[in-house]
């Protein structure tokens, strides 16, 4: 067994290995503080035939007993992976991909456990340097290492590795990888973050990341295995030779075609030119030909980016596509907006609920809720294909996750606006960086939707083609473009500054200087983007649609709670009913009334605030007498609270009976005169009579049944 310390950040990073999982290719065992996460590194001994991608597979998982805990899902069994594990799998996955060669056919699979969690730090970046660290020692060829930090910002100071609150509480959020020279993959949210102080933010990080690679070199020349040799995709000289003849000249004449659909359709017609001649070789497959045509395709769109400064679809470098906006194109929905970007096209809906619509996360740090949520769907018309349509893939869930990071900053707090926020964005055509298109289409349909933003949002793609010293900055990519292009740039902001980022890179790490460029030509972009969907709407709507449920809050003494809600519910069970609101009340005494009828939710809240009110003394009522006696009679003023009423009250000359002017059952105007040392109240049928004060200074009401006590864990 072999152990390996550093510190980083306010922890000890430990790697361990030669202990756990010795039949894996390469194994370890990764600590930092109290949370530790076993990774391991297998690659299938032979090639997988038919596949025309490299058959990597990364998988993270979080175990329940790592935080101390029973799964509470039926069967006490972890539920499959949910959008925490899914992300952390992507981000381990957008690091270590770009590594491999990509004509390599053998299966690797890195899997990830979170073996115990002190929840406090987040397991990602440990998870991400375990992976390296694994495949580094095993023999899979693999030319890391590479490590990974977490950034925040907390009172305006930089913090490596922030705790769960710090990421909470601080200005960012971002998750780097990158190896000893240069940065792989960046990841994360910022509070309007101004371009030069993300890029102090990663430089930081890589000073970082350096530290913890020259470690895993430590732990490679003492462990590391001898490295065997991955199949790889290899056409032979005289097929490559005969296709390039064939087919180079017409590729280059795709270079230019707008359209993308028609784009395909050419390369399509041409693939199956140049494959006839091989039709009856049992020795060429379909698989060696794509390989070959797309080879040529990658080569012939960089020459042409590099050395004419034209790309797959004729712009130039710095062009954004076309775009058009609309918002407010769905009757009935509470906001709606269509964002088109040349081929890209989404269509973002806005749904307004309370908060017994937000959505519960149960993950290692425990239970939380969220009240802004953004849903990506990506269709397979949208890119003119047919397959099966099943739950949401990680695809789905990393777009989705990225354009809420892009929103999250500039949604407002629940005292201002008191509803829970839902998005879903419909990726009705694609060509390229549907994620930002999702963000700026989500921007427009929550100003239709009256939601008062901070800002708006808007993001955009850039790309890289880099070969040696010549380097090409692509504005608004597109899709071929990020598919034979070295970098995928995603970045999201208002016009104060950036507030999501996602960079994945397909060489050997970026420069600071490249990025420095990228974040420059996506803030013009940004920039423009912005001006286009002001022209469609440039601030929120002024009221909600008439179709959205309108909230009100009043706030309560806590004590008063078990009063509104009743035993078993009964009494909101009630109110709701007949009112037709929903009524949500919090542990703070938060009373949150909605309804689409304004009028309802103003009756409801009299009703509560009927409940919930405490006697005064001075202030005069209209109560029901309850009980007549020879001495006067009890009248109820408030649910459960009644005062005495005596006979010398009840009138200014003697009365002779309390019969004579009030019964049991019949309201009456009573003031309340004294509240005495026992509790008891008095009260003045007479003082009320004389009261000068006018109606519209006083408040009446009348009272339903007492409310009955409801246990203090059935208080929501």
């Amino acid at each position: 067994m072999e152990k390996f310390e550093i510190e980083i950040g306010d922890s000890v990073l430990s790697l361990e290995t030669g202990k756990l999982a010795n039949q894996a290719d390469g194994a370890v065992l990764a600590r930092y503080a109290d949370t530790v996460v076993l990774v391991t590194a297998v690659a299938s001994k032979g090639a997988v035939k038919g596949l025309d991608f490299f058959p990597l597979t990364v998988e993270y998982r979080e175990r329940s007993y790592a935080a101390g805990r029973i799964p509470e899902i039926y069967g006490r069994r972890e539920p499959r992976p949910g959008t925490g594990e899914i992300l952390a799998a992507r981000l381990i996955d957008h690091c270590i991909r770009p590594l491999f060669p990509k004509d390599a056919r053998n299966e690797i699979q890195v899997m990830a456990t979170t073996l115990a969690s002190d929840r406090a730090h987040p397991p990602d970046a440990i998870a991400m340097i375990g992976a390296s660290a694994a495949l580094c020692i095993s023999d899979i060829p693999f030319p890391g290492p590479v490590g990974a930090v977490i950034v925040g910002k907390v009172d305006g100071e930089f913090v490596i590795n922030p705790t769960y609150d710090e990421e909470r509480e601080g200005d960012l959020d971002l998750f780097v990888t990158g190896t000893k020279t240069a940065v792989m993959s960046v990841e994360g949210r910022a509070n309007e973050m101004p371009e030069a102080e993300l890029l102090d933010a990663i430089e930081l990080a890589h000073e970082q990341i350096k530290k913890i690679v020259e470690m895993q070199e430590e732990i490679v020349a003492r462990c590391g295995k001898p490295k065997r040799e991955l199949t790889v995709v290899k056409a032979g000289e005289d097929l490559e030779e005969k296709l390039r003849f064939a087919a180079t000249d017409r590729i280059v004449k795709s270079i230019g075609i707008i359209d993308k659909l028609e784009r395909e359709q050419y390369l399509k017609d041409l693939k199956d030119d140049v494959s006839e001649p091989f039709d009856e070789d049992e020795s060429v497959s379909e698989d060696l030909i794509d390989y070959v045509l797309t080879k040529i395709q990658k080569e012939e769109m960089r020459r042409a980016i590099l050395t004419e400064s034209k790309r797959v679809d004729g712009r130039g470098l710095t062009d954004v596509r076309p775009i058009s906006c609309e918002v407010g194109i769905l009757p009935r929905t509470h906001g709606s907006a269509l964002f088109t970007r040349g081929q890209t096209q989404a269509l973002c809906v806005t749904t307004l609920g309370i908060t017994s619509n937000e959505e519960e996360i149960k993950d290692l740090e425990g239970k939380w809720t969220k009240s802004f949520m953004l849903h990506y769907n990506f269709p397979p018309y949208s890119v003119g294909e047919v397959r099966p349509i099943r739950g949401p893939g990680r695809r789905e869930i990393g777009h989705g996750a990225l354009a809420e990071r892009a929103l999250l900053p500039v949604m407002p707090d629940k005292e201002t606006f008191p509803y829970a926020v839902r998005v879903v964005s419909e990726i009705l055509e694609s060509n390229g960086s549907s994620s930002m298109a999702t963000v700026c289409g989500a921007t427009l349909t929550l100003l239709d939707a009256a939601v008062p933003l901070k800002a708006p949002v808007a993001g955009v793609g850039i790309g890289l083609v880099k070969e040696g010293d010549q380097v090409a900055i692509l504005t608004d990519m597109m899709g071929v473009e990020d598919a034979l292009g070295d970098m995928d740039f995603k970045v999201a902001g208002t016009k104060d500054g950036i507030t999501s980022v996602q960079m994945d890179i397909k060489i050997e790490g970026v420069t600071k200087e490249i990025m420095e460029m990228a974040m420059q030509r996506a803030r013009e972009a940004r920039l423009f983007i912005l001006g286009k969907m002001a022209e469609a709407i440039n601030e929120p709507r002024s009221e909600i649609s008439m179709y959205a449920p309108r909230i009100l809050s009043i706030t309560i003494p806590e004590g008063k709670i078990k009063d509104i809600i009743g035993p078993g519910g009964k009494i909101i069970k009630k109110m709701q009913a007949d009112f037709d609101v929903q009524i949500e009340v919090e542990n703070d005494g938060t009373v949150n009334i909605a309804s689409i009828d304004k009028g309802a939710a103003d009756q409801a809240i009299a009703m509560i605030r009927s409940l919930t009110e405490e006697p005064e003394v001075g202030k005069i009522y209209t109560g029901k007498v309850t009980n007549v006696t020879n001495y006067g009679a009890f009248v109820e003023i408030l649910p459960g609270q009644e005062g005495l009423l005596h006979i010398s009250e009840l009138d200014d000359g003697y009365v002779k009976k309390v019969e004579d002017v009030i019964n049991a059952g019949d309201e009456v105007q009573v003031k309340l005169v004294e509240i005495d040392k026992f509790g008891r109240l008095n009260l003045s049928r007479k003082a009320a009579m004389d009261d000068k004060t006018k109606p519209q200074d006083t408040e009446t009401t009348t009272r339903p049944q007492k409310a009955l006590r409801l246990p203090k864990d059935r208080r929501r």
